[in-house]
């Protein structure tokens, strides 16, 4: 058996400087006395490392702890100021993005409407420029970026998969540009993975090993996290289930030239208008709309359904409830996962009574019943799984003080 090498004074210093610095982060300004508490150092250990993380421009003092009998005590906190990240969600309409500091914090942000002929290169820059001059600051002062895209940029290849619905970012040499435009750490990542990461850090997935996300905006996607970890594939496809076959409907061929395949054919949002009018409502928006106002007029469709279900409402959702357990069965069935956690502008805006038809139609088709949960992250998911993705791996580099 090899002998255990016994704890170097410098590793134990960066082992508890690292709880202090998690301990703020949870649970915001905390005294001296506290931290010693939290972490079991004595008084004069926690000065020390209050004393080396102050010097570091790691913790700041803020304020003090009043209200109590004896002397006030000093309180320290994280500085929020000592990294900055980037996050970017790109779509076929716009490029959303947002600068957040060290504890999570967004201070910047900006949207970039897509413009026709216009490059990759050119839309991060612009949109990443307005994030960070809305925050003050520069590029220089963030640590790292994350972009979430639609589809996967193979490992192999360096090139866009699964997405050729994405004007200009089909480029061979598209990463090497990229890096050549931003001088930091640059992160990519599918988009519906990184809604995931955002359940999993802040949502209806904490604590959570085995989940399935099932996203439904302008295209149906899902996130498959195993073990704790995102399950991404050999190209990183995993996930793409817009274009599994699925029975019940013509099998869709060459689905990569098509960008569409059964599964999408059946629930995505282009199919709402036809369901709609099967029940007995009306169409909304015509299938040939853009993407942006295809998906608003259906989430209104759903929440109209969803605030009354009886009669034709229901009748509309049973449908779109059908056609999402059919595919969602196919996961169900390979993966067993814990839970499903059910996303995106469409399946959000049907509620609990959608959640509770899909349910009951997943149990009939597949042979476990994971608990099905509403994602808890509303406010633009892709975008704040960026941001999370670029402030885990800030974290761990900024905290690790023994470098």
């Amino acid at each position: 058996m090899p002998a255990t090498t016994p704890g170097t004074p410098s590793l134990l210093r960066a082992m508890n400087d690292r709880a202090a610095l998690e301990l703020l982060l949870a649970h915001g300004p905390l005294s001296r006395t506290r931290i010693g508490h939290l972490t079991g150092l004595s008084k004069p250990t926690a000065s020390q490392l209050l004393a080396r993380l102050e010097a570091a421009g790691l913790v700041v003092a803020t304020g003090t702890d009043g209200g109590r009998p004896g002397p006030n005590a000093q309180l320290y906190a994280l500085n929020a100021r000592a990294a900055h990240v980037g996050g970017l969600d790109v779509t076929p309409d716009r490029v959303l993005a947002a600068v957040a500091d060290l504890a999570g914090t967004v201070v910047g942000g900006f949207e970039l409407p897509y413009a026709e002929g216009a490059d990759a290169v050119g839309q991060v820059t612009r949109a990443l420029g307005g994030a960070l001059e809305d925050a003050g600051l520069t590029l220089p002062d963030l640590h790292r970026l994350v972009i979430a895209t639609p589809g996967a940029f193979d490992p192999r290849t360096g090139r866009l998969r699964y997405a050729s619905h994405l004007p200009g970012w089909h480029s061979p040499t598209l990463l090497d540009e990229l890096a050549a435009a931003l001088p930091l750490p640059v992160e990519y990542e599918n988009d519906v993975n990184l809604a995931a990461v955002a359940e999993q850090r802040l949502g209806a997935a904490r604590g959570h090993e085995d989940f399935v996300l099932l996203w439904n905006e302008e295209g149906l996607g899902a996130a498959l996290v195993l073990g704790g970890r995102l399950h991404r594939g050999w190209t990183g496809g995993a996930g793409e289930v817009g274009f599994l076959p699925v029975p019940g409907h013509p099998l869709v061929r060459q689905v990569t030239r098509a960008n569409t395949g059964g599964y999408q054919e059946l629930a995505g949002v282009q199919v709402l208008p036809a369901l709609a009018a099967a029940a007995g409502l009306g169409p909304g928006c015509a299938p040939g709309a853009p993407h942006t106002a295809q998906v608003a007029a259906g989430a209104e469709l759903l929440r109209r359904a969803a605030a009354e279900p009886e009669g034709a409402r229901l009748a509309f959702l049973r449908s779109y409830a059908t056609a999402l357990a059919t595919g969602l069965a196919s996961l169900v069935a390979v993966l067993d996962p814990e839970i499903v956690v059910l996303s995106g502008a469409l399946i959000t805006a049907g509620g609990d009574p959608l959640r509770a038809l899909l349910e009951d139609e997943l149990a009939e088709l597949a042979p476990s019943r994971p608990r099905l949960v509403t994602g808890e992250v509303r406010e633009r998911p892709v975008l704040r799984g960026a941001l999370e993705s670029a402030l885990a791996a800030t974290r761990e580099e900024v905290f690790d003080t023994s470098r």
